[in-house]
């Protein structure tokens, strides 16, 4: 018969348990699951991301419905479980009694919340689940909204930074000297709060809080030496409590945290605890790691196989875009203790090995961080570095007496190092699933083994395993198909097309059989788009294969209106723009209006039914859409320049406007964001863009492939020209080559780095009759892309319906 299990918990530690549980087959336990959240797991370390914006929450599920339903587990989610009655076996939850064989406590942790006056007002939340995150977003919704947030560990930085990236003004309150003193030593933490200013966010230091003030809301945080910061959110991230309550008013054996053996058995045989509940030789796990293993030994235990739970080290990274940092081991100083340390300011590079007798004992890495995992490796290992010992601290490549390549250095860890902390999944496991299952492409080993599927920082790894591994058989360019329509690439796609010259998507799935009738999300809107570049003057484009935001040329909202943003080109506008926006706010009663980062205007929450009237009354004040939904040129942001500034160099105002008059309208692989700034001060911040140049006495420095999204990337430079034409041409010419060469969805600085910084210099900047060739063919395609969207709808033109055909679904645009 089967045994009847529940787990009190929903969490990352009880869903993995539960994964392990059944690859033995679901036969031999009738699973309760309990979740005091109204939704089952998810993965919580992306939260981060999920509040930054980079992420929503349907990215993060890690247990669906469906996979819940496959396996026969009864969710009872929204349902907290108040009692436990040991001696009848048996939890008490609202709905009544639920009894058990085996009972699995994965209660997780509670947010410490410090003991100070105005802890309960509105608007103070932890950093802990969904419900938190919705909160804090909605509370960065408000036009100039502040937040103060208090800790300055892993949890609170990285909502601050989430919260800041949101657009509200961020402070940082820390209890110590510096940041995150348990995993970084004072030398990286500088480095940290560094970073953290230049984005904007003020750290305050040895700030100890007095009191949260407020007349029913939180409005501002008092310290102790006087010091007030106002404040529409106050996030508390100062710690967390093991969540035991349950545990001792049942009877179990707690200290800090609920005790278990080395099975994860509890005091009652019959019971089990795994996650941040749990303390294991007296200690208590907050990474997930660990968490992972005491998941994997209590299923172990519940199939009564042999497991043990052992303490296991613990590495640190921050999940904040952009910075690079880890931690591991034990870093404080002492007599009987050596360091090895590497600073490079110019590259904002720190790294720090603390060494007794010979052995690593703690590692503390800033700004380059690809070692990581092998200081880490030996730190668990307890290796003697002594052969090692002058060339230990410039990482794995440099040992041997000569320096390996990146791929080398990967097949010279051991199978048993640690690649994919989050998971806690080891070289050997990855490797032996590509081998043993024919695992060819990323998404199949994240699928099978789960490393890099979390935050995403081993993805270089696990990639260099692959082409280990696979050799020549390894490319991912060639091996990852559009979709699961057909078996070609990207790159194959585009060059049959132009071959056979194909001049409608019905065509191209035809000749090049296509294995569904009509395609599908993924593969319609690249077809349309390579379609469009290939034919401008001869493919109609075509608006049902495109995303939602494309088809209705706006912004859709979270709560289904939408944002219009008119183009000011170069971020100029005038006293007549601004009362057509301020009349066109007031009429349709648009709830908020935002200057963006490109020097624009965003009206938010327009109703879908205004949307014409509302592009028909900015058309008559000369407004154009600024294509802020748009796989396309986006903006063109600058500074003031020669004309304005003392330190101008350049008209980079008058350049910015050319440019963006010359290109709007082009659709490209993906968003294209430029800047000119006048001068090397860079106030346009052109060096972090799609494309940017720097005003300079000599001429024009054209920069390229800097990223600020997702991925952090300073920009390569692309050469000097002397006279503002020429950088126009150049400019265009490589705008071009990425329309004709990139692959759907690929931004400039991913497609420059697969295609070579070198060769674009080569085509675009020393290939004079190349570049032109560039140019000429852009300026064709412009004859036919320079249509104002907002007036062919408006003007009834364009009759395209809003909605697309019933059998694709495109609403969920990238």
């Amino acid at each position: 018969m089967r045994k009847k299990l529940v787990v009190v918990g929903a969490g990352m530690a009880s869903g993995r348990m539960l994964e392990h549980l059944f690859e033995d087959g679901t036969d031999a336990f009738d699973v309760t699951l309990f979740g005091a959240e109204p939704r089952g797991n998810y993965n919580r370390i992306m939260l981060s991301p999920v509040l930054a914006g980079e992420k929503c929450y349907e990215d993060i599920i890690t247990h669906d419905a469906e996979w819940y339903a496959a396996h026969d587990v009864a969710c009872r989610f929204g349902e907290t479980v108040t009692r436990i009655d040991r001696k009848a076996k048996v939890v008490f939850s609202r709905a009544g009694e639920t009894p058990y064989d085996k009972l699995v406590l994965a209660t997780g942790s509670a947010p410490f919340i410090i003991p100070v006056a105005g802890r309960d007002l509105p608007g103070v939340r932890a950093f802990r689940d969904l419900d938190d995150v919705e909160a804090m977003i909605a509370a960065a919704e408000k036009p100039g909204a502040r937040a103060v947030v208090i800790g300055g560990g892993l949890l609170g930085l990285e909502a601050a930074a989430a919260l800041r990236s949101r657009g509200m003004e961020v402070v940082v309150l820390h209890l110590m000297g510096h940041l995150m003193e348990r995993q970084l030593d004072p030398a990286a933490g500088y480095l940290l709060q560094k970073e953290l200013e230049g984005r904007g966010i003020k750290v305050h230091c040895k700030a100890q809080t007095k009191a949260i003030l407020g007349d029913g809301r939180a409005e501002a945080v008092l310290l102790e030496d006087g010091t007030v910061y106002p404040a529409d959110l106050v996030v508390m991230a100062v710690g967390i409590r093991p969540e035991t309550r349950i545990a001792v008013d049942a009877g179990l054996y707690v200290e800090r945290g609920i005790v278990v053996d080395d099975q994860m058995v509890t005091s009652d045989p019959d019971i089990l605890a795994i996650g941040e509940c749990v303390e294991h030789e007296r200690i208590c796990y907050g990474l997930v790691a660990p968490l992972y293993d005491m998941a994997k030994v209590a299923a172990a235990t519940l199939r009564e196989k042999a497991a043990t739970f052992r303490p296991v080290e613990t590495a640190t990274q921050l999940k904040v875009t952009g910075v690079n940092l880890y931690s591991a081991g034990d870093f404080a100083d002492g007599d009987d203790r050596e360091e090895i340390v590497l600073r490079d300011a110019a590259a904002g590079i720190y790294k720090r090995l603390v060494l007794k007798d010979n052995r690593i004992l703690g590692a503390v890495l800033y700004g380059d961080t690809a070692d990581g995992a092998w200081f880490f490796d030996l730190l668990k290992k307890g290796a003697d570095i002594s052969d090692q010992r002058d060339t230990l601290i410039f990482g794995q490549a440099y040992q041997g007496g000569g320096r390996l390549d990146s791929t080398a250095a990967v097949a010279a860890l051991p199978d048993e190092a640690e690649i994919c902390g989050c998971n806690g999944v080891c070289k050997g496991k990855i490797t032996g699933a590509i081998t043993e299952k024919g695992l060819t492409t990323l998404e199949a080993v994240r699928a099978h083994t789960k490393a890099s599927a979390s935050c995403g920082t081993c993805t270089g790894l696990v990639e260099q395993l692959m082409k280990l591994t696979l050799g020549d058989a390894y490319n991912p360019a060639a091996i990852t198909p559009v979709c699961g329509c057909t078996d070609l690439g990207h790159d194959e796609v585009r060059r049959l097309i132009r071959a056979k010259r194909l001049k409608t998507i019905p065509a191209v799935m035809q000749e090049l059989e296509w294995k569904t009738s009509c395609g599908c999300a993924k593969c319609r809107p690249a077809l349309n788009y390579y379609l469009v570049c290939e034919w401008p003057d001869e493919y109609a484009d075509d608006y049902q294969s495109r995303f939602v935001n494309e088809r209705v040329h706006a912004n859709i909202q979270k709560d289904g209106t939408y944002s219009v943003v008119p183009r000011m080109w170069g971020g100029v506008t005038s006293a007549k723009e601004l009362r057509a926006i301020a009349d066109v706010v007031e009429k349709f009663d648009i709830p908020m209006v935002k200057v963006t980062g490109g020097q624009r205007i965003d009206m938010l929450g327009v109703k879908k039914e205004d949307l014409p009237a509302v592009w028909a009354e900015l058309g008559k004040a000369g407004f154009v859409s600024g294509h802020a939904y748009a796989k396309g040129l986006r903006t063109v942001k600058t500074c003031v320049g020669s004309e304005w500034c003392r330190f101008g160099t350049q008209d980079s105002t008058g350049l910015g406007i050319r440019i963006e008059k010359f290109m709007w309208g082009s659709w490209t692989p993906a968003k294209v964001k430029m800047a000119v700034s006048g001068c090397p001060r860079n106030c346009a911040e052109a060096t972090c863009k799609d494309v940017g140049v720097i005003c300079v006495d000599s001429g024009y420095e054209i920069h390229f492939a800097g990223a600020a999204g997702l991925d952090i990337k300073g920009t390569e430079k692309l050469g000097l020209v002397r006279t503002e034409d020429e950088a126009l041409e150049v400019i265009v010419a490589l705008v071009q080559m990425y329309r004709e060469q990139a692959r759907y969805l690929e931004r400039i600085y991913k497609w420059a780095k697969r295609i070579g910084y070198d060769e674009i210099r080569r085509q675009v900047l020393e290939d004079k009759a190349r570049r032109k060739e560039y140019y000429d063919r852009f300026v064709f395609s412009q004859k036919f892309a320079q249509v104002d969207p907002w007036s062919e709808r408006a003007t009834g033109k364009d009759r395209h319906e809003f909605e697309p055909m019933a059998e694709l679904s495109l609403e969920a645009a990238e």
